[in-house]
Formats: structure tokens, C-alpha cells, sequence
């Protein structure tokens, strides 16, 4: 197996391993954790044989996949695990503001400047672009688990936020084309 293919199970296997066995499970939630959590631990070791490192996203996610499924499946409450997108993307927008705000840096330039070279101006904007759209996101996910059922939350969560990141990620292009630097 390549490793564009290896990178992309390591990144989809978990949440279709979730997916898989809480509908194979008439819905339940409870037993489709631990394999969650466990698939999530084997990508991140996958991650970590193959590139001696992990990258900061794929970690932070890893450690609260683990925290709010324990949370969940220690309390028995739910709500740990329907809340954890809305903290994880609080947790992002609440970095990168802080960056911008507190350390007066640009956190999002300082992880993706390998990456990506833009001006300055182009880092502030995808800065602020990115922090709404985990403000967003956050909101989105708060709205939907309360106000519809458990299954249209998990439908929401497998297949409705991954291509709305995508299509706001494919909204950023124009940003990063008319702020790129020549090398």
C-alpha cells in the first residue's frame, strides 16, 4: 500500500469503523466507541511508524476522540460524545484567536508555512476565515445534536461535516492564489 493510500485510511478508517458498527448495532452508540477509539489509536501509531511524528491536528483529535468516548462510556451520558466536535473546534477557533490576539502570532502560518507561502496579509485573512469556520462548525454541531435524533447527528457527523470542511477549505483557494509569494 502507497502512502497517499495509507494516509487516507489512517485519516477515514476510524470514523467509517465508527459508522460501520453503530449501524450494524441497531444505533448504539455505546459499542461503537471503543473500536472508535481503539481504530483511532492504530492511526496515529500507523501516522507515527510511517512519519516519526504526528502531526498537531490528528493528535489533539486523537486525545479527546479518547477523552469524550471515555467520558461518555464511564458516565453512560451521551452528551460527552455528541459535544466533542463543538469543544474540538472551540479548541481550534480558541487557538488560532489566541495566536492573533494574545501572542500577536499567526498560528496558522507557523503549521502550514511549509506548506503554503503567502504574504502576510494572506495568513491574517485565512487566519480570521478559519476561525469563523470553527465557530461555525462548533454552532452547526451544537444545533443539529439538539434538535434532531442520535442517528441524523451521527449521519451529520460522518458525512455532513467532512464536505462542508472541503467546500469551505475549496473556498479558500481564491484567498491563497491572490496572496501567494513566488519562490
Amino acid at each position: 500500500m502507497n502512502r497517499p493510500m495509507i494516509k487516507f485510511v489512517t485519516d477515514f478508517g476510524p470514523i467509517l469503523v465508527f459508522f460501520t458498527i453503530y449501524l450494524s448495532n441497531n444505533n448504539d452508540l455505546k459499542l461503537a466507541i471503543p473500536p472508535f477509539i481503539i481504530a483511532t489509536l492504530i492511526a496515529l501509531a500507523v501516522i507515527y511508524f510511517l512519519e516519526k511524528k504526528i502531526a498537531m491536528i490528528p493528535l489533539i483529535s486523537g486525545v479527546l476522540i479518547g477523552l469524550f468516548g471515555g467520558l461518555t462510556l464511564y458516565f453512560d451520558n451521551k452528551v460527552f460524545f455528541y459535544m466533542k466536535p463543538t469543544i474540538i473546534n472551540l479548541l481550534f477557533a480558541g487557538v488560532l484567536f489566541f495566536g492573533k490576539y494574545i501572542t500577536r502570532k499567526n498560528l496558522l502560518k507557523m503549521f502550514f508555512q511549509n506548506k503554503i507561502n503567502l504574504k502576510n496579509e494572506g495568513w491574517k485573512r485565512l487566519n480570521y476565515y478559519w476561525i469563523y469556520f470553527f465557530l461555525f462548525v462548533a454552532t452547526l454541531n451544537e444545533i443539529v445534536w439538539r434538535t434532531q435524533s442520535e442517528l441524523f447527528w451521527v449521519n451529520f457527523k460522518v458525512w455532513g461535516l467532512l464536505p462542508i470542511t472541503i467546500l469551505f477549505t475549496a473556498c479558500t483557494f481564491p484567498v491563497i492564489k491572490k496572496y501567494k509569494l513566488e519562490k
